[in-house]
């Protein structure tokens, strides 16, 4: 049994907050009873957030901080013949617009369906394929390009970009500027487009962008035997709902670390991935003595949320 935890901490003063009096009582006895053996580690402003460097390590795929090929694996996994291409993610978004700059909203809260999605994706192709682009829908909130010039293009995650300004994260990289001037013409063509109309008269956030990510050829993988990804705590970090995010931590350390922790008792192979937003540990069993097996089990464990804060 092993655990991959993305958004397990986050550097928000919001998160650190309710991490202050958040008891994790199964975690906090995890963590007494393993010892870390890796450490992914980074900065909050790197492309690839910690849960996909980990994710694609574990897969075995291979890329620079940005460059994770995740658009050709998404493709595959949505029946999509990747061949020996360059592929990009394209994930239709929400950009609102605020005083000081441009803030992508979570594409969840879009509540794209499939026919919306693929009106959308036809409504935009054109901009796309005059420039040599090859466009395929894979599910509503994926679509993907294939082009050459995403062999080596660094973007970041939709998950570094989601809740922020869309500019900070931009690619600054000479292939960069056809994507910008593709992303300028898309908002464009949507802005007035009957499909954003009609979302907006239903009281429905429009799709007016997309974000570019996960680009480069496919790559062979390794499968995920035995692992994992519990993704629970995403939403709410992105959107920066920390009581929201504290209640379903509270809630995973009952249903779900509760019986790693089991499966722990019984000598089974376990590990656990905690992933905050700058870094990643992996932690498995150590041995203990017969002593000190005693003592842990009067002792009082160190609280888990001192973990949580280093990540």
């Amino acid at each position: 049994m092993h655990l991959l935890i993305p958004f397990a901490s986050a550097m928000s003063d919001g998160c650190h907050e309710v991490l202050k009096d958040m008891e994790l009582p199964v975690l906090s006895r995890l963590l007494e009873r393993m010892t870390p053996v890796s450490r992914n580690e980074s900065h909050e402003y790197s492309l690839s957030p910690p849960h996909e460097r980990v994710l694609a390590e574990l897969l075995g795929l291979a890329g620079a901080d940005g460059a994770l090929p995740w658009a050709a694996h998404w493709a595959a996994r949505d029946g999509i013949e990747t061949g020996d291409l360059s592929w990009g993610l394209l994930t239709p978004a929400h950009w609102h617009v605020g005083t000081d700059h441009v803030t992508m909203l979570d594409p969840g809260r879009l509540a794209l369906d499939e026919a919306e999605s693929r009106a959308l994706l036809e409504a935009v192709r054109h901009l796309f394929e005059s420039e040599g682009w090859a466009l395929v829908w894979g599910a509503p909130t994926r679509w993907y390009a294939a082009h050459e010039s995403l062999t080596d293009l660094p973007t970041a995650s939709p998950d570094r970009v989601i809740g922020r300004n869309v500019d900070l994260w931009m690619p600054d990289h000479p292939q960069a500027r056809l994507l910008r001037r593709l992303q300028n013409e898309v908002q464009m063509l949507l802005y007035t487009h009957p499909l954003t109309e009609a979302r907006l008269a239903r009281g429905a956030l429009p799709v007016n962008s997309f974000w570019l990510s996960g680009c480069g050829p496919r790559q062979p993988e390794r499968p995920l035997e035995g692992w994992r990804v519990v993704w629970d705590l995403r939403e709410a970090s992105l959107n920066e709902d920390w009581l929201a995010w504290r209640e379903t931590w509270q809630r995973l350390d009952h249903e779900v670390l509760a019986p790693l922790a089991a499966a722990l008792d019984r000598a089974e192979p376990v590990a656990l991935v905690l992933c905050g937003e700058r870094h990643a540990a992996r932690y498995e069993p150590r041995a203990r003595s017969w002593t000190t097996r005693l003592v842990q089990r009067f002792a009082r464990p160190a609280p888990a949320t001192d973990v949580l804060l280093t990540l």
